[in-house]
């Protein structure tokens, strides 16, 4: 029997994860209890996958029909470790080999086994197969389907035995089975066993499920790897999957191989005693997703160790989280072997403040130093670019605090006598200085935010914030306030910290593990003298609680005064701080899921009682994992955000794998955060120094509301005077989700900020809210008004003064482009002192006509194109480039407001055609030239200017036209302006002598033949604009001319082929439209002197164009003050504007639970790469009041998230100094 073969899994995608809801009328419906968790396809898959998880691999649910020996295979390759380490097991026990022979021996039946079955893998690979297609109407089932040929057959060993993608982890793969295999059995002996726990009664359990736990991580490293629920990457590039389970196998095994070691160990022997029965429950915590892979666990344990043990931070990205660890933990090891009390008080004082600062600071201080030695024109401009940008004070600042630490640390050790801690030492008197500064920096740091502890209303804050002016007056007071508290955080704190741990007595006591560490974690946490408040002010919290408990509890027999140094307090003291906080953290998200699954209407599910239930029955449990999860610090994972709790599996602070800001889902509307994001970091600084955000922690979230933007600050570092930040804007086009979450944080910010009189000390009425309001931050950015045109762009008055309008900007437009050109002004002082003329090129009004071949005849007569048809436009229309410039807009039966219906030439009779019909058959009204019409065009003579300074503000001579015909320029000059443009040139500004200025802009405005070039200049490019009939153009011609797609006309042909006469022409219009909207909302212009200032302020603070244009992004991206854009909507049938206006808004800053997000995440992160429900519509990114489930799915870093965009590690630093 042929068969056909496929991937015996769902591949998990890498792209387009977490896409939210976008059906606003379905949002009741999906919100309603019915809605399952997971469609009935994925029910079937995830059923189907979670055996093979718990199992380690073998596929025993297949969903489909197989044969016997498939299911046969899977249970021999799963108990063939267990029989190779059964007969090491039994010659044990009869005594014929002792324990560690048995252990070689069965390992080295499982090496054997395990290369043959690889090597069987590789063969069956080299195969080819027949394959046929099964035609079926369930595509979904036909993904999983396979069919076999024969027991041995090269399709069955493909599925049972995937394989390995690279050579090199098939052999260590194999050798690495063999390992497992022997210790395994040398792990499970049963009078190891026995002999351990005292007694036989649990031998027997032990030793099956125990070897039944063996075979699961012996079938997931050589013979099929299963997806396991605990994922952290995305693609398992290098195989570190299939290592996960013989990890954790090695680690209870090496314990025990510790305790043969080492007797006599009671500590050790219970540890011991633990881990065996923990032993047989590790396939529950694999399949629970609770023990992180290797990857994961490795990250974890290295950022664990650097913040407790070693004083330092989570950094922003992998490499420097390594970098400084290994830093760390040299310094730590290298104060062991300095032999000198003073030695090691500097080294660390001194160590740890560098290691404090920010390594981009550190190294840019290095490359400068470095670049003075280098030699040559390049290292001067380098050193001359590095000066600009050089942060001196900053640097001087940290030298004077560094030498100042050093000074202080060294005299008071020296000098200052050592003696044990009682109320009347130096050491209790620093202590109580420390207590005060705590209490001083705690009410400091509340006052400026606007709740304090997140539940009463600060009375300090301003009261109304919905002005800025009157927000920044108001907050001044608080500001002085910060500025205290930031010299008390920064100078005063850490160096009374310094005191504390100078005069400490267990620095006598040098060579020791236990000082080495904690004092330079103590040391690590005292200088970094952090404004950002990660270290300075937990470590003045923590060494007040020590000082005093010490204080308190002065008995020498108590184990905290007899078995810890000071070191080592201050290690205990922090882990049980940062352990609390997130027990509390967690512990108010769980309340609140469970709160809100049961009065939250939208959230009630048909399960909803039985859960609530069952969570009030074992709340003990809760508080169970709850507790384990605090202390493992990994996520309290929601189950589907339902009141379903488990332990995730430990992760970074990140809890993502990559670096942040290298993925969003880049849009229209990135560009309006890549521009604010450079003044928010500004801004930011001020605010944090004063306090204004709280405790500044790694893992913060922020989030940050104003208009129709949303805006994600997390901390991703902190160190001495900077912390590294990572903002991630969220999407502007709301879907109904998103809608509902931006409403809520709406309404929390308005509750708290822009209430006229509120009460004193009133509660926060959404205590229950992930959310708690902090401050509001004063940035410079865009703010975004639509404004609906009907009535003013179709206005008949309006569209009758725009053409004279136009010509006006069209002349004001090309005198300035020529009188600014840089070929001109480089000619200015040559031209004040000669007065040459030269010839031109003039096409007079009046010249006898000449014969006109066929293409000039035909080529006044205009046509008609589907591309200048009266359709619906979209609100960014585009302009194709090139050849096929115009737009193709298919015809509709929904014609724009005012525009006039078109249609072909050729579609009528030709015996019929009067020129009535052709004036009307050609779109918007543009006539027709009868084809045997002579038109005259001008033949070229010479001509002189009259001035000699005429040539400054001349036209480029390719931009003087000869394709208009002489009766037509000459009917249509009387429209041009001339006493205008009489008053632009008299305006100009493009001699440096005031003396002959006047004279000469005088006889450049005589000039006659200068004055015909504009004319032909302006009027061919008015006439390529809107035609060369003299009627009013509609509004959908302005609209179309607008975006940029012109009718065709010989005006139009001579006009593409000068790009950039073209492109002045087109701004020109675009001006006289915004031009036009001003007039009929601020009034009519009263002279030329108010229309010229009109346009210079277009000029210079405007960009008029379109949003898809890259000049529009360009111009936001330079901060142009205005930006305008005219647009259409099809839904509601009118003219919209578009206005971007630059200035100061308010923006509303909340601090979010950070273990809701995390935990949040964790749930996206299980329910997307292992339960692959990446339904749009599915039930854990519905809105959540609460939550705010849809708003925290977005700000996922990609492809499980999709924010619009994610900057890169920022840092936001400052100086202590609040000069």
């Amino acid at each position: 029997m042929p068969s056909r073969r496929l991937s015996p899994g769902v591949t998990r995608e890498t792209t387009g994860y977490g896409k939210g809801c976008d059906c606003e009328n379905t949002s009741v419906r999906r919100m309603s209890p019915d809605v399952p968790l997971l469609n009935d396809y994925k029910q079937d898959f995830f059923l189907k996958r979670l055996p093979q998880t718990i199992l380690g691999g073998p596929r025993l649910r297949l969903g489909y029909w197989a044969p016997p020996y498939i299911y046969v295979n899977q249970i021999i390759l799963f108990l063939m470790p267990w029989v190779l380490g059964g007969i090491g097991t039994l010659l044990y026990q009869l005594n014929v080999l002792k324990d560690y022979y048995t252990a070689a021996l069965s390992g080295g039946l499982m090496l054997v086994a395990a290369l043959v079955i690889q090597f069987t893998s590789v063969k069956a690979k080299t195969k080819s197969v027949t394959v046929e297609r099964i035609l079926t109407t369930d595509i979904l089932a036909e993904e999983d389907e396979h069919e076999f040929t024969s027991c041995a057959g090269a399709e069955t060993i493909k599925f049972l035995i995937p394989g390995k993608k690279y050579v090199a982890n098939t052999v260590f793969h194999s050798v690495l089975a063999g390992l497992l295999c022997g210790l395994g059995t040398w792990y499970l002996l049963p009078s190891r066993i026995t002999l351990l726990y005292g007694c036989a009664g649990g031998t027997a359990p032990l030793f099956i499920f125990g070897w039944i736990t063996l075979c699961i991580g012996e079938y997931s490293l050589i013979v099929n790897t299963p997806i396991e629920t605990a994922t952290f990457q995305t693609q398992d590039t290098y195989e570190i999957t299939p290592l996960m389970r013989p990890l954790y196998i090695f680690f209870f095994v090496s314990v025990d191989l510790a305790h043969r070691l080492i007797k006599d160990t009671p500590a050790l022997q219970h540890t011991n005693q633990i881990l065996h029965i923990l032993f047989v429950f590790l396939p529950f915590l694999w399949a629970l997703g609770t023990l992180p892979p290797p990857d994961a666990l490795f990250l974890w344990a290295v950022e664990q160790v650097l913040e407790f043990g070693l004083g330092g931070s989570s950094m922003s990205t992998h490499l420097r989280l390594l970098v400084m660890f290994i830093i760390s933990a040299g310094t730590a090891v290298a104060s062991y072997f300095i032999p000198s009390t003073v030695g090691v008080v500097l080294f660390m004082t001194g160590l740890g403040f560098l290691l404090s600062l920010n390594l981009s600071d550190v190294s840019f201080v290095f490359k400068h130093s470095m670049s003075r030695n280098r030699a040559g024109r390049e290292a001067q401009t380098s050193c001359r670019a590095s000066a600009r940008r050089f942060p001196w004070q900053e640097f001087l600042q940290h030298v004077t605090v560094l030498a100042l630490a050093l000074l202080e640390a060294s005299l008071l050790h020296h000098f200052v006598g050592f003696s044990q801690t009682s109320k009347s030492s130096s050491q209790a008197i620093v202590g109580c200085i420390l207590v005060m500064l705590l209490i001083a920096l705690w009410i400091l740091r509340e006052i400026q935010s606007i709740y304090i502890l997140g539940i009463f209303r600060n009375p300090f804050y301003p009261k109304d914030v919905r002005s800025v002016t009157v927000f920044l007056g108001k907050q001044a007071k608080l500001l002085k306030v910060g500025v205290v508290r930031r010299i008390l955080l920064t100078l005063v704190s850490p160096f009374a910290l310094i005191a504390f741990l100078s005069l400490d007595d267990s620095l006598q006591r040098l060579h020791s593990v236990s000082v080495s560490i904690g004092f330079t974690r103590a040391f690590r946490m005292v200088i970094c003298l952090l404004q950002v408040w990660q270290n300075t002010e937990n470590a003045v919290l923590e060494t007040a609680i020590v000082s005093a408990v010490h204080l308190l509890i002065s008995s020498t027999d108590f184990w905290w005064n007899r078995n810890l140094n000071t070191g080592m307090r201050l290690l205990l003291v922090g882990i049980i701080r940062d352990r609390l906080i997130q027990f509390i953290s967690k512990l108010q998200f769980a309340m609140t899921v469970l709160l809100a699954s049961w009065m939250e209407k939208k959230q009630h599910r048909t399960t909803t009682a039985a859960l609530c239930t069952l969570n009030v029955i074992f709340f003990p449990f809760v508080l169970v994992i709850i507790a384990f999860s605090t202390l493992l610090s990994s996520p309290l994972l929601p189950l589907f955000t339902l009141p379903v709790f488990l332990v995730g599996f430990p992760r970074p602070t990140q809890s993502w794998p990559g670096a942040v800001g290298t993925a969003a889902c880049v849009c229209a509307d990135t560009v309006y955060y890549e521009q604010m994001v450079p003044r928010l970091t500004a801004i930011l600084q001020a605010a944090m120094a004063a306090g204004s955000f709280g405790l500044l922690l790694p893992g913060s979230h922020y989030l940050g509301r104003f208009q129709d933007r949303l805006i994600w600050i997390m901390i991703l570092e902190c160190g001495y005077t900077y912390c590294c930040i990572n903002v991630k804007g969220l999407e502007l086009q709301e879907t109904s989700c998103h809608t509902a979450e931006a409403r809520r944080v709406d309404e929390l910010f308005e509750s708290a900020f822009e209430q006229e009189c509120p009460k004193v000390c009133s509660l926060n009425e959404h205590f229950g809210n992930v959310l708690t309001p902090c401050t509001v931050l004063p940035v410079k950015l865009y703010s975004d008004a639509r404004i609906v045109l009907s009535g003013i762009i179709d206005s008949h008055e309006n569209l009758k003064s725009f053409k004279g309008d136009l010509i006006k900007v069209l002349v004001f437009i090309l005198v300035q482009y020529c009188s600014e050109r840089p070929s001109k002004q480089e000619n200015v002082h040559k031209t004040e002192s000669k007065g040459e003329t030269s010839p031109v090129v003039l096409p007079p009004l009046n010249t006898s006509p000449r014969p006109n071949s066929p293409e000039d005849t035909d080529s006044i007569k205009s046509q008609t194109f589907d591309d200048w048809s009266d359709d619906i436009f979209d609100d960014e229309p585009t302009v194709k480039k090139g050849k096929n410039w115009l737009k193709d807009f298919p015809g509709t039966t929904l014609p724009i407001p005012g525009s006039v219906d078109s249609q072909r030439v050729a579609d009528i009779p030709t015996g019929t055609i009067s020129e009535h019909n052709l004036y009307k058959a050609v779109l918007l009204g543009y006539p027709a030239i009868d084809r045997g019409r002579e038109q005259s065009t001008a033949y070229i003579p010479l001509s002189e200017f009259s001035s000699p300074h005429s040539h400054l503000v001349s036209l480029p001579e390719e931009w003087r036209p000869t394709c208009m015909p002489s009766s037509k320029m000459k009917e249509m000059s009387s429209l041009f302006p001339e006493d205008w443009y009489q008053f632009v040139l008299s305006q100009l500004e493009c001699f440096h002598s005031e003396a002959v200025a006047s004279a000469a802009l005088e006889e450049i405005a005589k000039d006659k033949v200068l004055k015909d070039f504009y004319v032909h200049t302006v009027m061919t490019c008015y006439f390529g604009l809107l035609g060369i009939d003299d009627v009013a153009p509609t509004a959908g011609h302005i609209l179309r001319v607008y975006s940029g797609v012109l009718p065709w006309s010989t005006a139009l042909d001579w006009l593409t082929v000068k790009p950039e006469l073209f492109q002045l022409a087109l701004k020109a219009f675009r001006y006289t439209v915004k031009l036009m909207v001003d007039k009929a909302s601020l009034g009519p212009i009263e002279d030329f002197k108010e229309l010229k200032d009109f346009l210079e302020e277009y000029e210079n603070d405007w960009y008029i164009g379109l949003v898809s244009d890259e000049k529009w992004k360009e111009a936001v991206l330079q901060e142009k003050p205005c930006l305008f854009s005219l647009g259409y909507d099809p839904n509601m049938g009118v003219y919209t504007g578009r206005v971007l206006t630059l200035q100061e808004v308010l923006i509303q800053v909340g601090k979010l639970n950070a273990e809701a997000v995390r935990g949040q995440w964790a749930n996206l992160s299980w329910e997307l790469l292992y339960a692959t429900n990446d339904d749009e519509e599915r039930y854990s990114i519905q809105a959540h009041p609460l939550l705010l489930r849809n708003l925290t799915v977005q700000a996922a870093e990609p492809p499980l998230g999709y924010p619009i965009y994610s900057s890169e590690p920022l840092s936001v630093r400052w100086c202590w100094s609040p000069l």
